[in-house]
C-alpha cells in the first residue's frame, strides 16, 4: 500500500490517455500511403520493361547457332593457348603484322610443356594441287609431326573434303609474279604462318608438281637428325650468277657474297626467323634484283651465306632436272613413270649428310604433271614406301 493514498479509491484515467488520433488525420496518412505504394508499383513495371528490352537486344545480338561463341572469344591466360596449333589459317593480319608475330622468339630452351618437334610442309603453288592424294598417303598415320600451310592465288577457293589433310590449310595470299620479289614474300608469308604454331621447328617449300621419293617416317628423321638446313648457296661465276649482280647493291651484299640456289628449301627455325625478321638485305634486293636476276634464286642464298654460312648443307632436297635447257627444268608426265623411272630418282648418289658421305641426297623431287598421278599412285607403295 502506498503511502497517502485512499485504499478504497478507484484509478480513473483521465480523459486525454484513451483517446486516439483524429479520425480525418488517419485518413489522409492512409491515403498517402496507398499513393505511394501505387506509385511504386508503377516505377518497378517501367524498369521491368526495360531491363527486358535491353537483355532482348544483348541476346539478339549473339548468333542462335552459336550460342557462346562470345564466351570463347574470352582471351585465354593458361599455356595452352600459347602453345596449341592455330586452328584458323585465315587471320587479318597485314604482313607487317604477320611477321612482327611471328618473330617472337622464346629466350628460355628447356620447355615446360611435351614438344613434339613438326616438320611444316609449305605448299606454294597457283591454284589446286593436283598430287594431292599422293600427298594423301604419304601423311596418313602421321599426325601431330607435321603441319601443312598452302600459298595459292588470293581468287582460287580449294574444295578439299573435310576429311582430307589440306582442308583449311589456306593462308592469306597475294598475287605472285614469278622471277619477282612477290614470290620471295609469299615464301616469307608461308614461313610466318608457320612459325605462329611454336611445334615446327622445320620448314619445307615445295610446288604443286612435287612428289614424295620415300615415306614420312625417313623423311621426319632425315630432316629432324640434320646439323644443316639444306639450302643451295654456291658461287657461280657466269652469266646466270655473278653475271646477275648488281654493283648498287654494295655496301650491303658484295659480289664475293653474291650466291645462287634452287628455290626449294628445307630450313630449321632459327634460320626462319631470321628470313621474316630481315630488313637489311631485303630492300636492297628488292630494288636491284629484278628480271633478269631472279631474285627467288639469289636474296635467301646470299642472305643466309652471309648471317648464318655454318648452318647452310649448301644444296636442296628437292631433285630436278636441267638436262634439257631452258630457263625451267623438265616436267614428267605418265608415259615418263615407270619403275625403272622411280629407281633412278631414288639411286644413290654422292653428298654428305652431317658430315658423312651419304647416298640419300634427296627427299622430294619435280616437276610432274597432273597427268602422271595415276602412275604415281601405282608406284607408291611398292617402289617409294607409302
Amino acid at each position: 500500500m502506498e503511502e497517502g493514498k485512499d485504499p478504497n479509491a478507484t484509478n480513473v484515467p483521465k480523459p486525454n490517455q484513451s483517446r486516439l488520433w483524429p479520425q480525418g488525420l488517419v485518413d489522409q496518412l492512409l491515403f498517402v500511403f496507398i499513393v505511394l505504394c501505387f506509385s511504386l508499383s508503377l516505377f518497378v513495371i517501367y524498369m521491368t520493361r526495360q531491363t527486358s528490352v535491353t537483355t532482348t537486344t544483348l541476346i539478339s545480338s549473339v548468333p542462335i547457332s552459336q550460342p557462346c561463341a562470345h564466351l570463347k572469344e574470352q582471351p585465354e591466360t593458361n599455356l595452352d593457348h600459347w602453345i596449341e596449333s592455330p586452328l584458323n589459317m585465315l587471320h587479318t593480319m597485314s604482313d607487317k603484322e604477320l611477321f612482327w608475330r611471328a618473330s617472337l622468339v622464346p629466350q628460355l630452351k628447356n620447355c615446360s610443356f611435351t614438344r613434339v618437334p613438326k616438320i611444316a610442309f609449305m605448299f606454294l603453288t597457283k591454284g589446286p594441287l593436283p598430287l594431292a592424294p599422293l600427298w594423301e598417303r604419304f601423311f596418313k598415320g602421321h599426325e601431330g609431326r607435321y603441319s601443312i600451310y598452302i600459298h595459292s592465288l588470293p581468287s582460287y577457293e580449294a574444295k578439299f573434303e573435310p576429311t582430307s589433310v589440306f582442308h583449311g590449310r589456306q593462308i592469306p595470299s597475294q598475287v605472285v609474279e614469278w622471277g619477282t620479289m612477290s614470290m620471295c614474300d609469299a615464301e616469307r608469308r608461308l614461313i610466318a604462318n608457320a612459325l605462329l604454331d611454336i611445334s615446327n621447328e622445320y620448314f619445307v617449300l615445295l610446288s604443286e608438281s612435287c612428289i614424295p621419293l620415300y615415306n614420312f617416317t625417313l623423311t621426319y628423321r632425315y630432316i629432324t637428325n640434320s646439323e644443316h638446313s639444306f639450302m643451295g648457296a654456291f658461287d657461280d661465276p657466269s652469266s646466270v650468277g655473278r653475271g646477275r649482280y648488281n654493283y648498287r647493291m654494295s655496301p650491303q651484299v658484295k659480289l664475293s657474297q653474291w650466291r645462287k640456289g634452287s628455290q626449294w628449301f628445307e630450313i630449321h627455325r632459327n634460320l626462319a626467323y631470321l628470313i621474316i625478321s630481315d630488313t637489311t638485305y631485303y630492300p636492297v634486293f628488292k630494288e636491284h634484283c629484278r628480271p633478269a636476276c631472279y631474285v627467288d634464286e639469289h636474296y635467301f642464298p646470299t642472305m643466309l651465306s652471309i648471317q648464318a654460312p655454318e648452318s647452310l648443307a649448301n644444296r636442296s632436297l628437292t631433285w630436278v632436272d636441267w638436262s634439257r635447257g631452258g630457263p625451267h627444268p623438265a616436267t614428267f608426265g605418265k608415259s615418263d613413270i615407270t619403275e625403272q623411272f622411280i629407281k633412278n630418282l631414288r639411286r644413290a648418289r654422292n653428298c654428305y649428310y652431317n658430315g658423312q658421305p651419304s647416298e640419300i641426297c634427296y627427299l622430294f623431287a619435280r616437276k610432274f604433271s597432273p597427268g602422271s598421278l595415276e602412275a604415281l599412285l601405282s608406284f607408291a607403295f611398292t617402289d617409294m614406301g607409302y
